[in-house]
This record gives C-alpha cells, sequence and structure tokens, in this order.
C-alpha cells in the first residue's frame, strides 16, 4: 500500500482495467468475469484501497454486501444484453462497437429519473441554466464540475449517467457567478445543495470557490453537502492533506450563521465501524456542521430491519442525526435492487419500532418521484378495501406537502407509477390532463 509521509494511506482508485483481477479475487470464473466486464461496460465502476481492503470482507465474496454495493453483478441488466456485449468483449471488437451497444443499452435504463432534465432545470430569461436543478421552491441543486466523481461507485446509483462520459447525460457547471445570479433573482430559495457525484471528492481550494460566494447570500439559511466520502473514504476529513483547511472552510461557513449540513450516504453498518470514520465524524461536528445520514433500501444489500435499525442506532451515538430511508430510483438496474413498497414499509416500520425516540427522525420508505418525496406511511384496509395511505414529505407544488392520499394495494408494486388512485380518479398531484392509464 503507498503510503504519504505522515505515515498514512494515500487515495488509490481502482477502476474497469482492474476489474478483472478483483474479480479473481473474489473467486469468479472466466464466464463470469466476461459477464461482470460486460455489465460494467454500461454502469460505471469505480472503487478504492480503503473499501478494497478494509470495508469488503472477501471470504465471504461475491455475497458480501459491501462487495455487492461496490462490484457489478452479471444478472443487472437482462440476459440478452449482457451476452451481446461479453461476446464483443470476448472478440476483442472496436471500442466503438462495444460504446454503442452500450450507449443502447443505457438508453433503455431511463438515465434521467423524476424530471430531472425536462422539469428540474432553472432558466435565467429563456436560457437553461446548466448544473443546476431547481425542483422546490426553497431548495436548488448545485453540481459542481469538478465534484462530478466519487472515491466509489454504489452499484444502484440513481446518478449513474454522471459518470460514463456521455456529455448529453451530465449535470456540471463551473460557473459560480451564473449560480449566485440565479440566487440572487430567487430570494425564495434558502437552501443550496452541492452535490455530484460527491462534492468531497473536490479539494479544500476547490469547494471553497463554489462555497464562499453563497456566504455572502442573506437569503441563505443552510449549505447542504451530498456525501458518500465518510463511508468510502473518511481520511479526507482526517488524515488528507487538506483536511485541516476544510475543516476551517466549515468553521467559516457555520460562523457566517449558515447551518452547514452533511448529507452522509450510509448504506450499511459495516461502513461505520472504522476508527477513521468515528474521526472523521468527531472532525465535522466539532467544525459546527451537523450529519443528517440517508441511503435507499437496496435488495441484497441491507433489506431487512436488523441492518437499518443497528445504523440508526450507531449514528445515533455518534453524533449523527438518522434522516431519510429512500426507496431505490426508477433508474439503471432498478429491477435488479428494488424491493417491493409493501415489504419497504414493513422493513421500515420494524427498523423504526426498535429504536429509540431520539433515532425516530428518520423518514420513510420516501420516492424521490416526479412530484415530489413520496412517503409509504402504511398498509390499511378502509371500508373493505386494503391501501396504501402516502402523503408527500416534499412537493413540486408546495400546497401538496403533507396531504395524504391512497393508493390500490399492490403487492408487486416498486414505484410511484406501479400505483393506482383508491377513492379518486386520480392522485392529487394529477391533473384531468394526465390520468394515469388504469
Amino acid at each position: 500500500m503507498i503510503l504519504n509521509q505522515a505515515g498514512t494511506r494515500r487515495f488509490r482508485a481502482y477502476t474497469s482495467k482492474h476489474l478483472d483481477e478483483l474479480l479473481r479475487r473474489a473467486g469468479l470464473g472466466d464466464d463470469e468475469r466476461l459477464k461482470v466486464r460486460a455489465v460494467a461496460t454500461v454502469l460505471p465502476f469505480r472503487t478504492n484501497a480503503y473499501v478494497v481492503d478494509e470495508l469488503i470482507d472477501w471470504s465471504a465474496a461475491p455475497d458480501d454486501p459491501i462487495y455487492r454495493l461496490v462490484f457489478p453483478q452479471e444478472d443487472m441488466l437482462p440476459a440478452a444484453d449482457v451476452a451481446r456485449l461479453a461476446d464483443l468483449l470476448k472478440a476483442e471488437a472496436p471500442n466503438a462497437e462495444i460504446q454503442a451497444e452500450a450507449n443502447r443499452v443505457r438508453a433503455q435504463l431511463n438515465p434521467h429519473p423524476a424530471g430531472q432534465k425536462e422539469l428540474n432545470v432553472p432558466k435565467i430569461g429563456d436560457e437553461p441554466v446548466p448544473g443546476m436543478q431547481h425542483k422546490y421552491p426553497e431548495t436548488v441543486l448545485f453540481f459542481p464540475k469538478q465534484g462530478q466523481t466519487c472515491h466509489a461507485y454504489c452499484t444502484y446509483c440513481f446518478r449513474w449517467a454522471q459518470f460514463v462520459g456521455d456529455a448529453d447525460l451530465k449535470f456540471a457547471s463551473d460557473d459560480i457567478d451564473q449560480m449566485v445570479g440565479y440566487l440572487r433573482q430567487h430570494p425564495e430559495v434558502t437552501s443550496v445543495l452541492i452535490t455530484g457525484g460527491d462534492a468531497m471528492i473536490m479539494g479544500e481550494p476547490v469547494i471553497r470557490r463554489y462555497i464562499e460566494p453563497l456566504l455572502e447570500l442573506e437569503q441563505l439559511e443552510s449549505i447542504r453537502i451530498g456525501t458518500k466520502a465518510l463511508a468510502y473514504w473518511p481520511q479526507r476529513f482526517t488524515t488528507d492533506p487538506d483536511a485541516g483547511e476544510t475543516m476551517r472552510l466549515f468553521e467559516q461557513v457555520v460562523a457566517k450563521g449558515k447551518n452547514l449540513a452533511f448529507m452522509a450516504h450510509f448504506s450499511h453498518p459495516r461502513e461505520l465501524e472504522s476508527p477513521l470514520v468515528e474521526s472523521a465524524v468527531k472532525n465535522i461536528l466539532g467544525s459546527g456542521a451537523t450529519i443528517r445520514t440517508q441511503a435507499p433500501l437496496i435488495r441484497s444489500i441491507n433489506d431487512d430491519p436488523a441492518t437499518w435499525s443497528s445504523m440508526w442506532r450507531r449514528q445515533h451515538r455518534m453524533g449523527m442525526i438518522p434522516y431519510y430511508m429512500f426507496v431505490e430510483r426508477d433508474t439503471g438496474p432498478q429491477d435488479y435492487f428494488a424491493v417491493p413498497l409493501a415489504r419497504a414499509y414493513e422493513i421500515f416500520r420494524d427498523a423504526y419500532s426498535s429504536v429509540s425516540g431520539l433515532c425516530r427522525t428518520v423518514r420513510g420508505p420516501s420516492m424521490s418521484a416526479t412530484p415530489g418525496k413520496v412517503c409509504v406511511d402504511g398498509v390499511t384496509e378502509i371500508a373493505g378495501e386494503k391501501v396504501f395511505m402516502l402523503h408527500l414529505i416534499q412537493a413540486r407544488d408546495p400546497s401538496l406537502v403533507g396531504r395524504p392520499f391512497f393508493a390500490r394495494y399492490d403487492p408487486s408494486a416498486v414505484w410511484l407509477t406501479d400505483l393506482r388512485p383508491a377513492f379518486a380518479d386520480r392522485f392529487p398531484f394529477e391533473s384531468a390532463d394526465d390520468l394515469l392509464p388504469a
């Protein structure tokens, strides 16, 4: 392992060129490795030495949950598509031919769910503002150009399209003045979420260029940073060369009267076990920032109540705030990872009921769908009909926030578009012109 002068580990990335070697370590045979490599031509693969050496239990691979969290699986995509790509790889076809087939498969995977490219892109005048999304009145998402990668990629990532090298699929901008100008024109915006990718892939001098101009905007109450660095590279906040300067930047944000909120992504309790994570959390909290935790519910990785209750309890002990259990989004290999909504509710309920009230800050299971964040509140029977109870935690139309509604019970439904209204001809967020088919 490479060491720096302080004796701590330097960051080392593993990409698709290292994939075959790592798959051998998992005990996969030639045909299995070829199929996994075929999947990796469509969905991005990246991990690092910390994840490989510290988080994965290689004696349990390929069934280990952290292995499954970062390594593609051969059955994540339709078998016919995998077979075609595997044949091209085996025949050592030209890269252009392989990429053309990979692009064809990607186009079928809904790379931009929930109207990201049509409904959420803000405008100045008639011109769209690149690298931003404005779905809810009070919150803007900003995608800094240098932050559109991660220390490692999750196999279920709903932003996978950011990482496949296709400019038409990517949100990104380095125009700080344009971001600030847009915010000044929209005083209703009180929160900016810097996201990606992973904002904390950026070094301190770069992230400072994006954050400092925001500190002069009186309208802003909070700055959020979307990150999985605490799980995948906690050294970013402890022993990296700019860790100290990064903490001082966080202190500067708090001193300006802004709430600095880390939206930290933890998918499994093992990601919380390292002493490095504990040190990183202490440093961040010591700067005055808060840490809120969230992750999607994923089949074969964290689809049982004990996993979630263990995560929430440990996060609470460490000073973090459990925030969201999400439903796997309708993009990428959703069919492979999705948990039916009825089961998702059971997992959430059982985990929620086994933790103290101080952990019950968490919300879910929540779908980040086109109309907003739709929460499954339960399953009940009304007037002899079994139904899902739901409400909007957040909504494109603020008047719908908190408004309960009902859907017919469907044990196989995995997403909002699988549901049909109960006791009404449409959902509250639908107009008469866009009724879902019966």
